[in-house]
């Protein structure tokens, strides 16, 4: 029955151990991401802020104002200055929504995406010869991981949100 014990003991350390290594290999990630972003912002002349607001309209199409805040618990002013300084530079534009016309969409302009992507794209080629050393079983598992991990992080973010 020790030996049992000693067993389970010794497994659920072992299972500490490796679930404190992912997420140390996530902030390190994270980290990693964050310096990209802001030498590719420093490029485009953007602050990392907005490159994010950027990538969020890109990627998750025409949005108004106050949908942007929201996803991105930015205070409605800083947005307003961040969308500001994204129209003044050429990459969005602000257009009366076809649903409500007291409303505004804000989208990107077309073709600027391809600016941006290409900067990434010494990360995305990286990204993909990475892939290629797994299978199709594993990526998934990987991008399932991934997913349920940047919601693990929007609920931490929500939760410090709230006073």
């Amino acid at each position: 029955m020790d030996s049992t014990l000693s067993r389970a003991t010794s497994t659920a350390r072992q299972r500490r151990r490796l679930a404190s290594r992912v997420r140390g290999e996530l902030r390190d990630l994270s980290v990693q991401i964050a310096l990209l972003n802001h030498r590719i912002g420093s490029h485009l002349d953007l602050r990392v802020t907005d490159l994010e607001c950027l990538g969020l309209i890109s990627r998750s199409g025409p949005m108004g104002p106050t949908a942007l805040a929201r996803h991105t618990g930015l205070h409605p002013a800083t947005l307003t200055g961040i969308l500001d300084r994204l129209e003044r530079g050429g990459w969005v534009v602000r257009t009366p929504n076809p649903s409500d016309r007291r409303a505004i969409l804000v989208q990107v302009i077309e073709g600027k995406e391809a600016e941006v992507a290409c900067l990434f794209s010494g990360f995305d080629s990286a990204m993909d010869e990475l892939c290629s050393d797994y299978a199709d079983a594993d990526l998934l598992m990987i991008a399932e991981f991934l997913q349920r991990s940047a919601l693990a992080g929007r609920l931490a973010t929500d939760r410090l949100a709230k006073p």
